[in-house]
This record gives C-alpha cells, structure tokens and sequence, in this order.
C-alpha cells in the first residue's frame, strides 16, 4: 500500500510509553503530527524529540497533537520521555509494520554498514484523517518549526 497526501492516513494501533494501546483514529478531530525517528537517546533523535517539546504548547494551540514513533520498546520510550521531559506520547513499532505502511522502514548505510532501519520523517493528518503533508529524510535543525508553520498556514 501507498500512502498519499490527500488520502486517508493508514491507521494503525499501537502500545504507548503510557501503558496503553494508540490508534491513530483515536485523534479524529484534531490535527496529527506522526513523527518516525530512528532511536530514543541518540542525538539526532534527542534534539528533535526535545524540539517538538519546546513547541509543544504551539501545537497544541493550533489543535495538533504529537505522536512519535520509533522501534525503541515502550520501557525505553518511558525513559526518553523522564530524561527529557517530553509531553507527547511515543509509540512501539517494534515490528516495523507501521513503519513500513508509511514507507519509512527503509535499507541504511553507516559507516560502510548496510541495515535496515527508520528514515526520519514527519506526516501531517488533518482533522478528518487525511494525510496532507509529508516530510521525508528529514534534517532535524528548523524541521519543527517549519511543520508548525504548514499547520499554523493550512489547518487552523
């Protein structure tokens, strides 16, 4: 399956770092940003995750709630969360099924190293469940502000 902006996002359920099960058509009525990071406690991914906290009153004014996703467990998600304070829930894939309906579960290279693994990337589901914008490969530094920014402009 092929996701596409314009269509209806993929749903899915997944275990949260809180203890319960999430499915994204639990949010229907507000605005989603699904964000697929490679690994809690890395830097990249601790620079985005502790971004999207620093914005997080923002997104909440404009009706947007955060979801992260990674294939991290959720003990580890609950620890990502403690060390940095983050007020948005993170969700298990540990089996990549969501990763790969989004099509971000995708070959790596590091260091000569080939491997499987999450291509970072944040999509924008609008209140109705429709995916309307995407970010692939993406560079941490000013992402987050910028997908604020499309939702500030196209969805408040």
């Amino acid at each position: 399956m092929t996701i596409e902006i314009g269509k209806p996002a993929p749903d899915f359920e997944l275990p949260a770092n809180n203890g319960e099960k999430v499915k994204l058509s639990d949010y229907k009525g507000k605005n989603v940003i699904l964000y697929f990071y490679p690994k809690d406690m890395t830097p990249g991914c601790t620079t985005e995750a502790c971004d999207f906290r620093d914005h997080h009153e923002s997104f909440k004014d404009l009706d947007a709630v955060i979801l992260g996703v990674s294939p991290d467990p959720v003990d580890r998600h609950q620890k990502f969360i403690d060390k940095h304070e983050l007020p948005f829930l993170l969700l298990a894939d540990e089996e990549h099924a969501v990763a790969e309906e989004y099509d971000v579960w995708k070959l790596k290279k590091n260091f000569g190293k080939e491997y499987m693994g999450i291509e970072r990337s944040t999509f924008v589901i609008d209140k109705d469940g429709n995916l309307v914008n995407e970010w692939r490969k993406v560079r941490v530094k000013g992402h987050v502000e910028e997908a604020l920014q499309y939702i500030r402009e196209n969805l408040s």
